[in-house]
């Protein structure tokens, strides 16, 4: 059995890349950092990997929007190999700016790198403090179609975003139903009590007001997700703040990488 192999996207601005590559290492991954320019230039490197993660950061300095010029590169370059990777029954997760990546190129919420689907249903915007947010946050999956994560897993991750609100167009086609309906809402932000806000839940677990407290989401296969929280970045007991009084028992990040290990390892 052939072990699977990631490839790890950054651009200029990426700050995330090396703390990816260690995670997928830490899993089992054969693993590789790779510029977008050089994938530009080659798109046919895809066909060699089985994972592609596209991490957090400030890709391009976030200049026009947050993830945008990175997005308008997948679209005007790489739409085809995308599209094809998806096909294949391969994974995509975007964490932070990746997850922005992902809405702006279209790759979420529908699972097709097209103009016509970017940043129309759904997208990420300025967070309601108005500032940039750094914190623990918890999580509950609340998807039985996402791969990288089993429905009803209670998980802590940190953020580290300004523009991590996620909002839904309303009117017609009602993108919001669609995408619970089609069990796409991958995570949410909860309480203590595993309580999202809009469920009555404390109004305080929200850290930037996105509709229905949501964290992330997946595409209609499961196998493409996007999330604003930090896996990466929780990979070790020692990485939780509170892991030296004893109550940390495992690192919750290294559950999306393990699970894809095992899911892409599988066939």
């Amino acid at each position: 059995m052939t072990t699977p192999k990631a490839l790890v996207l950054r651009a200029a601005g990426t700050n995330c890349d090396r703390e990816t590559e260690f995670a997928l290492e830490q899993a089992g991954f054969e693993a590789r950092r790779v510029h977008v320019f050089r994938l530009m230039d080659k798109p046919e490197l895809l066909k060699d990997y089985q994972f592609l993660l596209i991490p957090g950061g400030f890709s391009y300095g976030d200049d026009v929007a947050a993830g945008k010029i990175l997005a308008g590169q997948m679209l005007q370059r790489l739409a085809g190999p995308l599209n094809e990777f998806v096909a294949a029954g391969k994974c995509v997760l975007g964490i932070c700016n990746g997850f922005q990546v992902m809405v702006k190129s279209g790759l979420l919420p529908w699972g097709n790198v097209t103009a016509d689907q970017a940043h129309r249903d759904v997208t990420l915007t300025w967070n309601d403090s108005g500032m940039f947010v750094d914190k623990w946050v918890r999580l509950r999956c609340d998807s039985d179609r996402c791969v990288f994560l089993p429905k009803g897993e209670v998980i802590d991750l940190p953020i580290a975003h300004g523009e991590g609100k996620f909002i839904v167009r309303g009117g017609d086609g009602d993108a919001l139903g669609r995408l619970k309906g089609d069990e796409q809402v991958a995570v949410r932000y909860v309480d203590a009590d595993g309580k999202a806000a809009f469920e009555g839940g404390c109004p305080d677990s929200n850290p930037n007001g996105s509709v229905e407290d949501i964290a992330g989401i997946c595409d209609p296969s499961g196998r493409a997700m996007g999330l604003m929280p930090h896996p990466e970045r929780f990979v070790d007991i020692t990485h939780h703040p509170q892991w030296t009084r004893g109550g940390v028992q495992r690192a919750d990040g290294r559950l999306f990488f393990d699970r894809a290990f095992e899911y892409l390892r599988q066939g």
